[in-house]
């Protein structure tokens, strides 16, 4: 376990350690700022290139008419948010979008369908997305919600490298967030993912009403996975009109930046990515999190059904900062 010290000197936990524990989290989280992000920057160093980004694409496949009741989310058919539902998208167009992205610098494609779980009508064409998108010689990445074991046996065996799920926040808030699942609904898809032998993509939303020891308590749930996600999404929230959380009050960004560093000392071999949010903050907010140990964003001007940076906001940012994108 994490053995501290002093504010100062909170070392991350040895490779054999069984665990982390709440109170080593916390500690580590509450460290005066400018120790937090030095400690998180050292262990980003040993593991990546700390100048190094990598840009994943994201696009909606299916939108809306969600069954879960989601307080975030303008897809949720609990919702009046304006937002009409879709069908599938055809295979053709997902794949052309698919190029579009590779030709753009993205080196990591993630689809995402607004559903409760995948139906077994359309199992045929997702298995062909994923194949199609992998021939483009890009890493795949979908989030269809809810999986069985035969379902993520599936998706392994046509090639998908990595499932999506995120559990949103801690177990103890968990409920004021989502009714229709449970916290534990979400980690026996996350175990049926990694049975299956496909790599986890899992994190949180910052901002949704939370505590900042839940913030602290979604870090420690993942770190303690039997085996850790190699992608960690953390998200701000974008307050959504028709939603619940529609006048939720923002996020300090001095926290969220905080959060950023935890993630990368808890999971130091995983992708801390800047998901969603970050057309609400500052150039200077962002470079923080890339010290904080941030190395990977979503590009593209839309995410899902919200706004993104424009991909020209994001070249004169990585100028700016001396960043390459991978």
């Amino acid at each position: 376990m994490l053995e501290v010290r002093d504010e100062a000197t909170v070392t991350a936990p040895l490779a054999d350690a069984a665990e982390w524990t709440s109170e080593a989290a916390w500690s580590l989280y509450r460290m005066p700022f400018n120790d937090l992000l030095f400690q998180a920057q050292t262990i980003h160093r040993r593991h990546f290139d700390p100048n190094r980004v990598q840009l994943s694409k994201l696009l909606n496949i299916k939108t809306g008419g969600c069954p879960e009741d989601c307080s975030y989310c303008s897809q949720s058919s609990h919702h009046s948010t304006g937002l009409a539902a879709s069908k599938l998208m055809e295979v053709e167009k997902v794949v052309a979008q698919a190029r579009k992205a590779r030709d753009g610098g993205a080196t990591r494609y993630c689809m995402g369908a607004a559903w409760r779980n995948p139906k077994p009508r359309d199992m045929d064409a997702i298995v062909e997305m994923v194949g199609a998108v992998k021939a483009l010689g890009l890493e795949t990445c979908m989030t269809l919600g809810m999986l069985d074991r035969d379902q993520s046996d599936r998706l392994s065996a046509a090639g998908l490298d990595y499932y999506n799920h995120n559990i949103d926040t801690s177990a103890r808030y968990y409920p004021q967030v989502t009714s229709t699942r449970t916290f534990a609904d979400r980690l026996d898809t996350l175990g049926n993912v990694r049975q299956s032998g496909m790599k986890v993509c899992c994190g949180g939303i910052l901002g949704m009403g939370e505590e900042e020891t839940d913030r602290v308590e979604m870090l420690v749930t993942l770190a303690n996975l039997p085996e850790p996600p190699e992608s960690v999404p953390i998200n701000m929230l974008i307050p959504i009109a028709g939603t619940p959380l529609a006048q939720a009050a923002p996020i300090a960004p001095i926290e969220f930046v905080r959060i950023v560093a935890l993630a990368r000392i808890m999971m130091p071999k995983s992708y801390v990515r800047l998901s969603a949010g970050r057309s609400a903050t500052t150039d200077e907010m962002q470079a923080l999190c890339f010290f904080a140990g941030a190395n990977s964003i979503f590009v593209g001007d839309t995410l899902l059904t919200a706004s993104n940076p424009e991909d020209e906001a994001d070249r004169r940012l990585f100028k700016r900062l001396g960043l390459q994108a991978i």
